[in-house]
């Protein structure tokens, strides 16, 4: 796995453990967090659930968190569950009668949840009833079960990808943006604190900064480094070691890595600098469609070096300085 996959594992005890608990306790997000807060207290003044929440934005930033703080400032439990894992109604009827009063429902990757799927969780949504058919054909009948009062949290990478009467079922809708430096090194100082592993300020900030402005990778090469500081250092991590580390893990001051070096030099050499459709560039490089699109493109788009047109994408001059590649000689 690539050091900065955004990728949630689901054995990874590390990202769990410093998993804030609060809205007090999480870092960045502003508006929605203060939006939040409102929402919630108000529910609980009513003595009601909170609204169904769509979480949407690039991996990494924080939707898993938010949906077991929203669980947590509502005094109730959390389920989990992911869009691909609903394969047929019984899938879902079987998550949903686990339900207590109140609990939370958190789908991850809600937007691949199947369209049958999709027609049996609205009126769930709505009117807190699930209709399902049982039996086989000319011997089934429609059974409706009374569900208690929930709220579900979809949380999804590719909120075009979800349908319009999916969507327009959630009250509550929220775009998480990528972190500034400084949000993630405070991120990274709370995390060396929780495991009791000292941090200087510019260390943290020379490891935000090449921390492609996204929590998990922030707190996944804080672990990296941490491993160097302890065989390598005096046990305390600053900016020398931390240097030494991200050099040897291949992580340049942008927070690229080999994948998207990879990508930018395919582009530019093989498809001179685009348009180009990204099939082909993932094909060039050996990687999925898929964590081209979800992983690589989003932050190389925010950091402008490569743009999306209606023929494909193309490479910017920022891309040739960081490559040093000579932009005009690369068009001939």
């Amino acid at each position: 796995m690539r050091i900065v996959d955004t990728n949630e594992q689901t054995e990874d005890v590390f990202e769990k453990s410093i998993r804030p608990e609060s809205l007090s306790e999480y870092v960045g997000q502003k508006e929605i967090k203060e939006n939040l807060e409102v929402f919630i207290k108000a529910a609980k003044m009513r003595g009601e659930v909170l609204d169904h929440t769509l979480l949407y934005g690039p991996p990494g930033l924080g939707k898993t968190t938010l949906a077991h703080i929203i669980a947590n400032e509502m005094g109730t439990n959390i389920k989990t569950t992911s869009g691909p894992a609903m394969e047929k109604p019984g899938d879902l009827a079987a998550v949903l009668s686990t339900l207590e009063p109140g609990d939370v429902l958190f789908i991850d990757e809600i937007h691949r949840l199947p369209s049958y799927i999709e027609e049996i969780l609205y009126p769930a949504m709505e009117d807190f009833e699930l209709d399902i058919v049982i039996g086989t054909e000319g011997k089934s009948k429609s059974i409706r079960i009374d569900l208690p009062p929930f709220t579900l949290v979809g949380a999804t990478t590719r909120a075009g990808d979800l349908s319009a009467p999916l969507r327009d079922r959630f009250g509550i809708v929220n775009k998480l943006e990528y972190y500034t430096d400084e949000e993630l090194a405070s991120i990274i100082k709370r995390t060396s604190g929780v495991f009791d592993m000292h941090i200087n300020a510019d260390a943290a900030l020379e490891l935000a900064q090449r921390s492609r402005k996204t929590p998990r990778i922030a707190n996944r090469l804080f672990k990296r480094v941490r491993d160097f500081a302890l065989v390598l250092g005096d046990g305390e991590i600053d900016l020398d070691i931390t240097k030494d580390a991200l050099t040897r893990l291949k992580v340049d001051p942008y927070g690229l890595d080999n994948i998207d070096i990879e990508y930018l030099r395919s582009l530019i050499s093989k498809f001179n600098g685009g348009p180009v459709g990204v099939e082909t560039i993932a094909t060039s490089i050996g990687e999925e469609v898929t964590t081209i699109e979800d992983v690589v493109e989003p932050f190389l788009l925010q950091e402008g070096f490569i743009k999306r047109t209606r023929s494909g994408r193309v490479a910017t001059t920022k891309s040739y300085d960081h490559l040093k590649i000579d932009y005009n000689h690369s068009l001939f």
